[in-house]
C-alpha cells in the first residue's frame, strides 16, 4: 500500500500526517476552518477564503506506507520539505531511492483553487440519496457535499465502533465491516477508515514498523524492524518483492503468516477501546457490595482452600491501578486438578459487574470447547464469545472473551482483566510471541491473572522474593493429599525394545495396577517408540486392551475417547496428554522420567494425571529411570511441598489418628 504524507498549518502549529484518502482530510480541517472562522451554513465561498483556509503541503506522489509512518512518526512540528523528507525516507528505508526515484519525492502546496476545482467546493448540489459507489476502497462521490460527509461521519462512527479494542490488517478490517452490516460500504473502506483516523477514534499503523534499539543517544539512530502485530524481530523477517508498494526488498512477518500477512507496507489498524468509566460509581458500588470476603465460596460453593485464594484474587483486584510499563499480575499456583475454573468465576464476576471486558486464554482449543459451556452456564446473562482457528464468532463482541492464545493477536488493548490459563503450557509456555499479544489484548491500566499448577522457573523466583502477589491452591477439592512419585530403576526403554522384554520390578508394578482395576498411563519421550512398546505390552497383557497415540496419531481423538470410557486399560503416549485428560482410577508410568526432554514442571503434570477421583485419591505415580536427576527430585519437592502447606493450613481430612485423637 503506498500512501499520501503531508502536514497542516492548523491554529499556529504544525502537524503531520499520511492518509488513505487525501480528500478526507482537506474536507476534515476546511471544515474545522468552518467551525472555528465562519458560520456552518455559510455560503462554500466563503469557505475557501483564504483567511478561513488552513496551509496544506502534500507529496506530489504516493509513498510505500511502512516509510510513510516512519516519516510521520519523526517529523516534528514543521512545514513538509524536500531535503528533510528524503533523509528520513532513506532513514526509514535504506536503499529506497534505488528504486523509488528521487524525482517522484517532491512537495506542493493544495491551494483553495485547486480545492474548489478537485473536490468540488463551489459545486452547490445536494446528494441524490441512494447507494453510494467505491473504487479501490475510495468513495467516487464528491466530498464536499454535506449529505455525504455526514453520511460518512455516521458509517466511520460505526466502523470505529466495531473496530475498538481490536488490531486488524486492511483485509481483516473489510471482513469485520461485512459481518457488522457495514458490507454496502466496504468498497470505499479506505475512505471511512482514513476518517476515523484523522477524527482520533483509530491509530492507521504500518504491519511492520521501525524501532530504536536503546535508550541513549547512538542505539536510538540505530533501528530495526518490528512486527507490530505479534512483536517479533527482523531475525523472523523475509524480504520479497512486492507489488503493492513497488519495495524489490518488502518485509513481511514470517511468524505470524498463519494468521494473515503482516507487511512493512500492509496497513495495520489499531482500535481506541471505549473507556468504561460509565461503568460509573454505580458499577463499582454493586461490585464492591458483591465481593466481600465471603461472597466466593457462598454464591460459587468454593471449598475452603478455592475460596482462600479466589478471595486473594479479589483484593487484587480491588486495588486501584494505574497505566504502567507492564500491567501488574497476580499468580493462582494451585495443584493438578484444583479446581481452577471454578476459582476465577468470582474474579469474572466482580469485572463484569464493573461493566468490564474479561478475558480467559488458553494455548488450547479443546480448552475452550471445554470451558465454553462451563461459563455459559455460570454467566447466562452476558455474552460468551468464543474464538480459536475456524471459528464463527471471529467478529462477534462479547462482555466474556474465552480465546486461544494465538486469537489474541487480533486485540489491542481491549480487556480490563486478562486471565491466561496454563501459561506454562505450550504453545504459550516461553513463546515471547504470544506472551507480546497478551500484553497487547490487555488496556494499560488492566490486569492479568495467571493460573498454573507448575509455573515457570523465573515467576516462582519473584513468587519467593515477594514481588509477584499470588495465592497457593495446595489441595485438590476431595481434600486428600497428592500422591508421592515413586522411584524404579530401570535400564532405558530402548534397551527393552530391543530385546523384546520388560523387567520383572516394572512387571510387577503394572500388574498390581491392572489387578486394583485401574487404568494405566505410560508416559515415553519418543514418538517412534511407541508402537513398539504398545505390541510388547500386549504380550504380556494380552486380556487386555492397550493402545498408544502421540501427536502424530490421526486417531487420538478416538483412542483417547476410548480411554476415557474404559474401553482400554493401558495407554501409551507422549507429553501431548500430560494436561486435560481425567480418569477416575489411574495409575500413572512415567518411562524414561530421567530424559532431558521431561523438565520438573511436565513431570508434574503427567504424574497430575493421578489421585484425582474422590473414590481414588491415592493413585500410584512411578518414575522409571535408571538415574534420580535434578528434574526428578524438583518434581517430587514441589509435590511434598503442596500436601505440607495443605496440612499446616488444615485444608487436608484429618487422617485416622487425628480421628481418634
Amino acid at each position: 500500500m503506498r500512501v499520501y504524507v503531508y502536514s497542516v498549518l492548523w491554529q499556529g502549529k504544525w502537524r503531520c500526517r499520511f492518509t488513505l484518502d487525501w480528500r478526507v482530510d482537506v474536507r476534515y480541517w476546511f471544515s474545522q476552518a468552518v467551525a472555528n472562522g465562519v458560520r456552518e451554513n455559510s455560503s462554500h465561498a466563503d469557505v475557501t477564503n483564504e483567511r478561513c483556509a488552513p496551509e496544506l503541503w502534500i507529496t506530489t506522489c504516493c509513498i510505500p506506507l511502512g516509510t510513510a509512518v516512519d516519516v510521520v512518526g519523526q517529523w516534528g512540528e514543521s512545514r513538509l520539505e524536500v531535503q528533510r523528507l528524503v533523509k528520513l525516507m532513506q532513514d526509514a528505508e535504506p536503499g529506497i531511492l534505488d528504486w523509488f526515484g528521487r524525482e517522484c519525492i517532491q512537495v506542493r502546496r493544495i491551494g483553495v483553487e485547486e480545492v474548489w476545482r478537485e473536490i468540488g467546493i463551489g459545486v452547490i448540489e445536494e446528494h441524490r440519496k441512494g447507494k453510494l459507489e467505491g473504487e479501490g476502497g475510495i468513495l467516487k462521490e464528491s466530498l464536499w457535499s454535506d449529505a455525504v460527509w455526514k453520511q460518512m461521519k455516521d458509517e466511520s462512527d460505526l466502523l470505529a465502533a466495531q473496530i475498538s479494542g481490536r488490531a486488524l490488517l486492511a483485509n481483516e478490517v473489510q471482513e469485520l465491516m461485512a459481518a457488522a452490516g457495514l458490507d454496502h460500504a466496504v468498497a470505499y473502506w479506505r475512505t471511512l477508515a482514513q476518517l476515523a483516523y484523522i477524527r482520533g477514534q483509530v491509530k492507521l499503523l504500518s504491519g511492520i514498523t521501525t524501532r530504536s534499539l536503546g535508550q541513549f543517544s547512538l542505539l536510538r539512530r540505530q533501528r530495526e524492524l518490528q512486527c507490530l502485530r505479534c512483536g517479533s524481530s527482523a531475525a523472523q523477517h523475509h524480504r520479497t518483492a512486492c507489488a503493492a508498494c513497488g519495495n524489490p526488498g518488502c518485509a513481511y512477518c514470517e511468524a505470524c503468516l498463519a494468521m494473515g500477512r503482516s507487511r512493512r507496507c500492509a496497513l495495520l489498524v489499531h482500535g481506541t477501546a471505549v473507556h468504561n468509566a460509565g461503568a460509573s460509581a454505580a458499577g463499582v458500588a454493586r461490585a464492591a457490595e458483591r465481593a466481600p470476603a465471603t461472597e466466593p465460596a457462598a454464591r460459587w460453593r468454593l471449598s475452603e482452600a478455592q475460596h482462600d485464594a479466589s478471595r486473594a484474587a479479589l483484593h487484587f483486584l480491588q486495588q486501584p491501578s494505574a497505566a504502567a510499563a507492564a500491567a501488574p499480575s497476580f499468580l493462582l499456583w494451585a495443584v493438578t486438578g484444583a479446581g481452577k475454573t471454578e476459582m476465577i468465576f468470582p474474579l469474572i464476576a466482580y469485572t463484569l459487574e464493573r461493566g468490564q471486558h474479561v478475558l480467559i486464554a488458553t494455548p488450547r482449543r479443546d480448552v475452550v470447547l471445554e470451558l465454553a459451556p462451563r461459563l455459559a452456564q455460570a454467566f447466562p446473562e452476558h455474552r460468551l464469545v468464543t474464538l480459536y482457528g475456524g471459528s464463527e464468532e471471529r467478529w462477534t463482541a462479547g462482555d466474556i472473551t474465552l480465546s486461544t492464545t494465538h486469537q489474541l493477536m487480533r486485540f489491542y488493548h481491549k480487556f480490563d482483566v486478562v486471565i491466561v490459563d496454563e501459561l506454562d503450557a505450550f504453545p504459550y509456555h516461553n513463546n515471547e510471541l504470544l506472551q507480546y499479544a497478551a500484553r497487547k489484548a490487555c488496556k494499560p491500566e488492566g490486569k492479568f491473572i495467571f493460573l498454573s499448577a507448575t509455573p515457570p522457573e523465573p515467576m516462582q523466583r519473584e513468587v519467593r522474593r515477594g514481588r509477584l502477589p499470588h495465592a497457593k491452591v495446595p489441595v485438590r477439592f476431595h481434600r486428600h493429599p497428592l500422591p508421592v512419585p515413586q522411584r524404579l530403576t530401570i535400564k532405558p526403554l530402548r534397551h527393552y525394545l530391543e530385546n523384546k522384554t520388560l523387567p520383572k520390578s516394572l512387571l510387577h508394578q503394572l500388574s498390581r495396577s491392572v489387578e486394583r482395576g485401574a487404568q494405566l498411563f505410560l508416559f515415553i519421550t519418543r514418538i517412534k517408540q511407541t508402537e513398539a512398546f504398545v505390541q510388547l505390552l500386549r504380550h504380556y497383557f494380552p486380556v487386555i486392551t492397550i493402545e498408544g497415540t502421540s501427536s502424530e496419531d490421526k486417531e487420538r481423538g478416538e483412542k483417547v475417547t476410548r480411554f476415557r470410557n474404559g474401553q482400554s486399560r493401558m495407554l501409551v503416549t507422549t507429553t501431548i496428554l500430560e494436561r486435560g485428560v481425567t480418569i477416575p482410577k489411574s495409575d500413572v508410568f512415567i518411562i524414561d522420567a530421567d530424559s532431558a526432554l521431561f523438565d520438573a514442571a511436565s513431570l508434574v503434570q503427567m504424574a497430575g494425571r493421578a489421585g484425582r477421583s474422590k473414590d481414588d485419591p491415592a493413585g500410584h505415580v512411578l518414575f522409571c529411570a535408571a538415574e534420580w536427576n535434578r528434574a526428578q527430585r524438583l518434581a517430587v519437592r514441589q509435590i511434598v511441598g503442596m500436601n505440607r502447606i495443605a496440612r499446616r493450613q488444615g485444608y487436608l481430612l484429618p487422617t485416622d489418628t487425628e480421628r481418634s485423637s
